[in-house]
């Protein structure tokens, strides 16, 4: 089992990398984001290693992070998600913003990836809701909050207040991100109003 590559840059191509590492080329297949990370031909790299061992074919798929490779392997556990899909999910979102918009249930963000139509998503938030705190990574800050979005259970006045924010054009992320700011300043007893004024103060930022 190959675990991790650490390499020259031989060549790039649209969904993959071949890495030098002591004159053996190993191609690793990679998320969009993976690649425009990586470097340039010729420059040092590092990939964190998923290795698919098949009757008729090994493959290997490089990360950047080992949280970027273990969403990889988690995203597939959903009925439905494959590698190609799981890849293009980790083209689209980070593994923070991923982690987000499975606690807030958004089927719309997850289905923005190529190939995951709602279906798809609504297994992916729903089988992965009480996973996703374990993988948010620097997204975790204000998970909980999200949690209780996604499953209708936050007080009426967050609940109300993220509302708002997400009508004035603001995804749900930044809305949660910011009221969960607003009531550390308002506190948590505070109403509606309170919430929609500071969490504006705070996006303006």
């Amino acid at each position: 089992m190959i675990g991790k590559l650490k390499g020259t840059i031989e060549e790039i191509g649209e969904d993959y990398a071949l890495v030098d590492v002591h004159g053996v080329c190993y191609v690793a297949f990679c998320s969009a984001r993976t690649l425009s990370r990586l470097g340039s031909v010729g420059e040092a790299c590092v990939l964190f290693i998923e290795t698919y061992v098949r009757e008729d074919q090994l493959k290997l798929f490089g990360f950047m992070t080992v949280l970027e490779r273990e969403w990889f392997n988690l995203l597939q556990s959903v009925q439905g998600v494959g590698a190609k899909v799981a890849l293009a999910v980790l083209s689209t979102l980070t593994p923070s913003e991923l982690a987000n918009a499975i606690a807030l249930q958004d089927k719309t963000a997850v289905s923005r990836a190529p190939g995951v139509g709602p279906k798809v998503a609504t297994r992916m938030v729903i089988e992965l809701k009480n996973k996703a705190p374990a993988f948010a990574g620097e997204g975790a800050i204000n998970i909980g909050l999200k949690q209780e979005l996604g499953e209708g259970v936050a007080a009426a006045p967050v609940a109300d207040a993220v509302s708002a924010l997400t009508n004035l054009g603001y995804s749900r992320d930044q809305a949660a991100n910011a009221i969960a700011a607003a009531m550390k300043t308002a506190g948590e007893d505070a109403d509606s109003a309170k919430l929609i004024r500071l969490g504006l103060k705070e996006l303006s930022r």
